[in-house]
């Protein structure tokens, strides 16, 4: 039988200030479409070079 799920606790404190400047910095790692659609290309080329 599974165990039931605890609920999550909520972030105060330090801890809360520690998590919203990591979120703060994710949303500036995001890829534009630019470099997204370039990634792809290069991906693809890759993927129709290698045979597994």
């Amino acid at each position: 039988m599974a165990r039931p799920i605890k609920e999550t606790p909520t972030l105060t404190g330090k801890d809360a200030k520690r998590f919203l400047e990591k979120m703060a910095q994710v949303d500036k790692r995001r890829l534009s479409k630019e470099e997204y659609d370039k990634l792809m290309a290069d991906y693809e080329e890759i993927k129709k070079l290698t045979m597994f």
